[in-house]
């Protein structure tokens, strides 16, 4: 099993620092501060266009910031080339499956391992001494994770057969194969059924506790949310309107006016 977690029991792993974004006349981020501690889950929040999509996507380093910082483990993303994103401990699940859909599920899951710890094409040409250790290494990863994630009876299975509850999980499953220190979940909750959705719960937190892995989330179920997030951050129009616990979070009225309706009853 991986345990992908840094040692840092001080600071922040990640600090999102008055970052802004602009789509021409758009401005999608606007001065977004805050920190996602080791070891915590942390939930990103907020209605339709708030801007969380967008904050995800400059984690992953497929948009650009206009300003502000994003510092990960000591690391700037901005200036940091987008292949690398995986090699330096983030790994993200996606709304929209990214999953090669042809491809069986332990093909899937290996490449996940490949996108971190690659051999390089020499040595794999050759197959020069350590290549193999490296394959290895990535067989026991891979299998491991999806004994983890109850995937070994569908291993050999093409990924476009399997229900979409079933795909999501060998989605995390290749994220997690390249042994993250920071998971990404842009909405894991999308599309599973209410028996799936108990299960999600359960395995976000075994995966923050028996994997080691901080996780930051984007998500609408707000009972999802309030029920295993250490912290959440509320986004509205591109600005944090509210951080805190989920019962700090819940209460506060720009996020009930703005994502839980009118009232406090609807917070809940």
């Amino acid at each position: 099993m991986p345990n992908a977690q840094s040692d840092r029991g001080d600071g922040a792993l990640l600090k999102v620092e008055g970052v802004t974004v602009r789509f021409g006349g758009i401005l999608a981020l606007s001065n977004v501060t805050f920190d996602v501690r080791p070891g915590e889950i942390c939930a990103l929040i907020g209605p339709n266009g708030a801007g969380k999509s967008t904050l995800f996507n400059c984690l992953s380093r497929l948009y650009e910031c206009d300003s502000g910082s994003i510092t990960f483990d000591g690391h700037g993303l901005r200036s940091l080339r987008r292949h690398r994103i995986a090699e330096i401990g983030i790994g993200r699940t996606f709304q929209n499956l990214a999953l090669f859909r042809s491809m069986t599920v332990r093909e899937n899951v290996l490449l996940g391992s490949h996108s971190r710890h690659h051999a390089g094409f020499l040595r794999n040409a050759f197959r020069l001494p350590g290549v193999a250790r490296i394959e290895a290494a990535a067989q026991s990863r891979s299998e491991g994770l999806m004994e983890f994630l109850q995937l070994q009876e569908y291993a050999e299975r093409v990924v476009a057969d399997l229900p979409f509850g079933t795909q999501k999980r060998v989605e995390l499953a290749r994220a997690l194969a390249s042994e993250p220190k920071l998971l990404l979940l842009d909405e894991p909750a999308c599309g599973l059924n209410h028996e799936e959705l108990e299960s999600l719960g359960l395995l976000i937190r075994d995966i923050r506790d028996r994997l080691q892995v901080t996780v930051l989330l984007v998500e609408h179920h707000m009972g999802l949310v309030m029920g295993i997030s250490d912290r959440v951050v509320a986004l509205n129009f591109g600005k944090k309107i509210a951080e805190g616990t989920p019962a700090e979070v819940r209460q506060h009225p720009e996020v009930i006016r703005a994502y839980l309706g009118e009232t406090q009853e609807n917070a809940a």
